[in-house]
C-alpha cells in the first residue's frame, strides 16, 4: 500500500505527534511531527536502543548531554547510540518539523 510521509498532518498539534509507520522484530519506524515542541528542560531521552533519525521538513536543535547543541535542517540525519542522553531544545514555530525515526531494538 502506498502512503506519503507528508500526508494527514494533524491541523492542531497541542502535543508532539508520534505515529508508528512500521514495526517488525527489532525495528520500529516512526513519524514524529513537532511544531514549537521541545523536551522539558530537565528531561532527557535515555533509550536502551539505537535511534537513527532524519529531519524531512522544518528545523530543530538537539542537545546531547556532555556535548554541544546540533542544529538540524531538512535532509540532516544522525545515529543516536543507545544510552546517549539527548533532548530537543527547539523546533520550528512556523511550520511542522517532520522527523523519521528508526528505532533499532
Amino acid at each position: 500500500m502506498l502512503n506519503n510521509i507528508f500526508a494527514n498532518i494533524p491541523l492542531a498539534l497541542p502535543e508532539e505527534y508520534f505515529e508508528t509507520l512500521f514495526q517488525k522484530s527489532g525495528v520500529q519506524i516512526e513519524r514524529i511531527i513537532s511544531k514549537g515542541h521541545v523536551t522539558a528542560e530537565q528531561e532527557w531521552y535515555d533509550q536502551a536502543w539505537d535511534e537513527w533519525l532524519i529531519l524531512l521538513q522544518g528545523s530543530a536543535t538537539l542537545v546531547f548531554e556532555n556535548a554541544a547543541s546540533v542544529n538540524i535542517m531538512p535532509g540532516d540525519y544522525c545515529l543516536i547510540p543507545a544510552r546517549t542522553r539527548h533532548r530537543v531544545s527547539q523546533t520550528d514555530l512556523d511550520t511542522e518539523s517532520i522527523w523519521l525515526a528508526v528505532h533499532l531494538r
